[in-house]
């Protein structure tokens, strides 16, 4: 497994509950409550919120759906708002 940022995890989660209005906590997953999620992907919503150049860097990880910072306002509306959201 690729290694990352968690500080960028965070500030990703944080700048998208922004972007969208919402109040709702941040949370950072466990492995376990992600291998939760992972059993109903009905109900989640994979989002990688890095540029292409961190991800031709760093790679990629299959089913997220990829929305780069630069572009989150103006793709707000590509994000189910009925789904758990986990950012990458």
């Amino acid at each position: 497994m690729r290694a990352f940022c968690w500080a960028c995890l965070l500030v990703s989660a944080l700048a998208l509950a922004f972007a969208c209005g919402q109040t709702a906590a941040v949370k950072q997953l466990t492995a376990e409550e992600l291998a939760r999620l992972l059993e109903q992907p009905d109900k989640v919503f994979f989002l990688d919120v890095r540029e292409p150049y961190e991800i031709r860097m760093l790679g990629s990880v299959k089913g997220y759906v990829n929305i780069p910072m630069s572009q989150l306002p103006a793709r707000l509306g590509e994000i189910p708002r009925n789904k758990v959201i986990v950012t990458l």
